[in-house]
């Protein structure tokens, strides 16, 4: 039990043994796990992913973040390979907005509908994500790192989602109108 450990721990610290970064210092597992904690758009988008699927598809509550984080991914080494996206910023800002809509209105949607939804904000996510890497770096390690505080953030708008109780639908519609608004702010350049 004690090896995987110590492996895994050996391979997450590896970035901070190296001698040159050539301006990567620190963009390893350990700075993958900080980013998505980094910035408000981020946070509120991977948590309200969680909270949705919570209450728009309890029995297939995976759904949804397995589908952001596939195509986080997808959009994360096309930002790393340095491939052009337009809109980046645009449709990111419009992830918290619309989620919040969803979470606000309590819309349920057929859940592939979903998934697709939030697959599409999640390129731009990963995007993002992917472009910031410098490309000294180890994007693999980085990867992993933001795929796991990602999949973290899913799960803890889940929990949160399912712990609200009997105050269900009025908390989720005021932390949807939350995060709508704060969209709004984003979009508009905040």
């Amino acid at each position: 039990m004690r090896k995987p450990v110590s492996l895994f721990l050996l391979l997450a610290a590896a970035p901070l043994a190296q001698a040159h970064t050539f301006g990567a210092e620190g963009a390893g597992f350990f700075a993958g796990l900080a980013h998505p904690l980094s910035g408000l758009d981020h946070l509120l988008a991977m948590l309200a992913v969680g909270l949705w699927s919570a209450w728009a598809a309890p029995k297939q509550v995976w759904a949804m973040p397995l589908a952001f984080m596939a195509a986080m991914a997808v959009g994360a080494a096309l930002g790393f390979a340095g491939v052009s996206l337009p809109y980046v910023e645009t449709g990111i800002g419009a992830s918290v907005l619309v989620l919040g809509a969803l979470l606000t209105f309590l819309v349920r949607l057929p859940v592939a509908a979903g998934a697709l939804l939030v697959a599409l904000f999640a390129v731009c996510h990963g995007h993002a994500h992917g472009g910031e890497l410098p490309q000294a770096a180890l994007p693999l390690a980085y990867a992993a790192g933001f795929l796991l505080t990602t999949g973290g953030l899913h799960v803890a708008g889940i929990f949160i989602g399912r712990a609200l109780g009997e105050q269900r639908s009025l908390a989720l519609r005021a932390i949807g109108a939350t995060m709508g608004l704060t969209g709004v702010w984003l979009l508009a350049g905040a």
